[in-house]
Order: C-alpha cells, then structure tokens, then sequence
C-alpha cells in the first residue's frame, strides 16, 4: 500500500492508496462484466472519478436534492448528544466520507470533550480525499487524518481500520441505500467485524416519502444529475479507450413504490455499437435499451431497526429533520 502525505512538514495527515492499476483494473472489469450482462448495469462505484465527485458535490446544493441539507440540519442538532452517548475518548471512521462537510459538526463536538481525534475517512475518489483531508487538518488544531482511498469491503477485511479506542463509525448521506438490501446487510456486518463491543454506527437514511418529489431529487431541471449519469459513459472513453456518444444516452429515474427504491438509467436513443478497447469488448445497444447505474433505497423507522437487527447491532436513537424526510440512526455494537 502507498502512503502520500500531501502537507509538507505536518505528521497529522496520511493518506493510504491502494496500487492504482489494482483499481484500474477494478474499473475496468467492473465495466467489461456490466455492460455484457443482461440487462446491462454498471455499479455506483464507476461514477467516483473526479469529475463524477465534482457533479455530485454539485448535485448536493440544487434546491431539489433535499438529502444533504436535510441530514445536515439533524447533525447540527445531535452532534453533541452524539458524541456524549460514547461516554469514552473516541476515534471517528467514517465510509464513503467525499468533502467531509458534514462531518464537522462531529469533529467539533468531539473536539469539544477531548484534546485530540483521530479521523479515518475511506473513499474511492483520491482527489476529493486529498482536498478535504488536506482541509481539515488545516481547520483543526487537534485532528489527526489517517485517510484511505479504496472500496469499502476490500478495506474492512484487513486490520487497517482497527483501533484500540473507541470508534464512532460514520456512514452518512444516505450511502447505505446504494446497496441492495443483502448487500446492504453484508456491508454492515463486514464494518461490524472491525468494531469492538462499546462502539457504535452513526447511519444516514433517506426516508420514504411521495413519489414526486424521490423521482424530482434524482432528476433536476437543470440537468446536472444527467450531466452525472452520464459522466460514467465519458469515464470509459477516458480511462478505457471507450467510443460512446454520450449525447446518445438520456438521462431518466423511476420510483419503483414496491422495493422503495428509486432506479437510474442511461437509455439509448438509437441503435448503436460502442467499442471499448481496454476492456476488449464491443457491445451493441437497440432503441431504448438501457444502462443501470444506480438504485437507491429509501426506509421507512422500521426498516432500520430491522437492517440494525439482521447486522448485528442495536438501534439506540434515531433523530429526523422537522418534515421527516431524513433520518440519523446511533447504532451500538450488540454483544457478540
């Protein structure tokens, strides 16, 4: 594993980065199986390069895409509450952590009872994770990042991640609701084998609610969450020698009411061959064929007592905004 420490002078700051080709590798043949499976899909994790990151911050501030502000506000309410709940000193380790805004309330808070903290932020965008540890430790006097760049499960199945403190574990921004609902539970599990009796998971979750405004949040007027969707196409002709047409692919996002999910796709509109030349394949597409990029769970109180239950944890508190659209769930380690 390379180690960059991107601050000159400054022991706070560490970021750990798996081999690249290894994700290059990851990528590509996330792709190659993806669009030679039927129906195709690609998984959420091909929107994270750099210029995915930047739409998604980006999406996160438009009027429409009510998750952000929704969480923030319950994280600036309970940050303290929180953190006091720990009872002990604690370490934050936070997956899928991006820009890292919201998280400061936590840091704060901590910051608040103990001299020091050390964060462990995880995520698949290099860039966004220089900028915002590099940004942090600037911010605050007694932080420590000790940063990963990589997928979660790889991750968690080594003992990087481990630590002889208490650990308040993160997974915000309703991140969980990208994994199907086995997954979701096998994810939860996998963070739970690296967590220790007396800790606890602070989760994100988008709350059901009408479908107007879940399918209005995953496709804005202005475009900029198709301008994402279809960023994935512009990634392949990047970094895998793809020949897309992305202009040829619409943007469009259904609320499917039976599995509570809204469901993303990138529809052809027209019938089409596309080479990828690193990935070796060349894939035709008919009229209206789609692409699947993305599904995203939405839960319902009960539904995150019984995802707690099936993982092996214990829902202590869970706070909502003032409409109810959001919701910050404080999960304990139950007893093994």
């Amino acid at each position: 594993m390379q180690i960059i420490t991107p601050v000159s002078g400054t022991p706070r700051l560490s970021i750990h980065d798996e081999a690249r080709p290894i994700r290059s590798a990851s990528f590509r043949d996330d792709v190659r199986s993806g669009l030679l499976a039927r129906p195709k899909q690609l998984p959420p994790r091909c929107f994270y390069d750099g210029v995915g990151s930047a739409l998604f911050e980006t999406i996160t501030q438009l009027p429409e895409y009510y998750l952000t502000r929704a969480e923030e506000a319950i994280l600036r309410d309970v940050a303290g509450e929180i953190v006091a709940a720990m009872r002990e000193p604690i370490d934050l380790l936070e997956l899928g952590s991006g820009s890292a805004s919201k998280t400061r309330h936590l840091i704060a808070a901590a910051l608040d009872r103990q001299t020091t903290l050390r964060y462990v932020p995880i995520d698949i965008s290099e860039s966004v994770l220089v900028a915002s540890s590099k940004a942090l430790v600037d911010e605050y006097a007694g932080l420590t990042v000790d940063a990963f760049v990589g997928d979660y499960f790889s991750l968690l199945q080594g003992d990087a991640l481990r630590s002889s403190r208490r650990t308040l574990a993160l997974f915000l921004g309703s991140n969980i609701g990208n994994f199907e609902p086995e997954e979701a539970v096998r994810l939860l599990r996998a963070l739970r084998g690296i967590l220790k009796p007396g800790d606890a998971l602070l989760l994100g979750t988008d709350l059901k609610k009408s479908i107007e405004r879940l399918e209005l949040a995953y496709d804005d007027p202005a475009g900029v969450t198709a301008a994402f969707n279809r960023n994935v196409l512009a990634r392949i002709n990047r970094e895998l020698g793809g020949d897309f047409d992305v202009r040829a692919f619409e943007h469009e996002a259904h609320y499917d009411s039976l599995r509570g999910a809204v469901d993303m796709y990138l529809v052809a509109t027209g019938a089409q061959r596309v080479r990828v030349s690193e990935a070796e394949i060349e894939v035709e597409f008919s009229e209206f064929e789609s692409i699947h990029t993305e599904s995203s769970y939405k839960y319902a109180i009960d539904d995150i007592d019984r995802l707690a239950t099936d993982a092996g944890y214990q829902l202590e508190l869970c706070r909502t905004d003032s409409v109810c659209d959001f919701a910050v769930s404080l999960l304990s380690v139950a007893s093994s």
